[in-house]
């Protein structure tokens, strides 16, 4: 959920500069890359949605003050969260399942950080860097819990067999790191 490469803050600055299409074409890829809904990205800037939808439409030029708060919400995104997030440690295709990337627990909202893996070395690696990326809790699969539990300072969540199995262990991860 965090942007690595292609999009970024600056893309958004300079197609602000060349025009208002360019302006909403580079929001609508920074979103894209993100994998992030227009719902969560005004959860997580304060933007109401009904402005962010405006915006993207075409309908309505935004004001400096809410552009400045869509430049520091992806920069925040960038930087990899000033923000409390739960690291998730799956494969790429449970990640693809994955379709809220905000959680709240205890009337505090989390970022859900994807860490795609596929090997016991990868999620090692992957909840080591989690943890120093300053995740408040991350989750896994039940297999290779007990070995993360080792190894990081941070509560661990497993996935358990249910109706939204990644939504209810992310949660629980979140309540956690109380």
């Amino acid at each position: 959920m965090y942007l690595d490469e292609g999009m970024s803050s600056k893309d958004l600055v300079n197609g602000s500069i060349r025009s208002k299409a360019h302006f909403i074409d580079s929001l609508k890829s920074t979103l894209d890359e993100l994998g992030i809904s227009i719902k969560e990205f005004a959860e997580i800037s304060g933007v109401p949605m009904g402005t962010l939808y405006k915006i993207l439409s075409g309908k309505r030029e935004p004001r400096l003050s809410t552009y400045r708060q869509i430049i520091q919400t992806v920069k925040k995104m960038e930087r990899g969260g000033e923000e409390d997030f739960v690291a998730i440690i799956v494969s790429r295709a449970t990640l693809n399942s994955l379709k809220q990337h905000v959680v709240r627990a205890k009337d505090r909202k989390f970022i859900v950080k994807e860490y795609p893996a596929t090997t016991m070395e990868e999620v090692m690696t992957s909840a080591v860097r989690a943890a120093r990326d300053g995740a408040k809790a991350l989750v896994c699969a039940p297999i290779v819990s007990a070995a993360v539990e080792k190894i990081v300072d941070i509560p661990v969540a497993t996935i358990a067999h249910s109706e939204r199995p990644l939504i209810r262990a992310i949660k629980l991860a979140a309540m956690k790191s109380f």
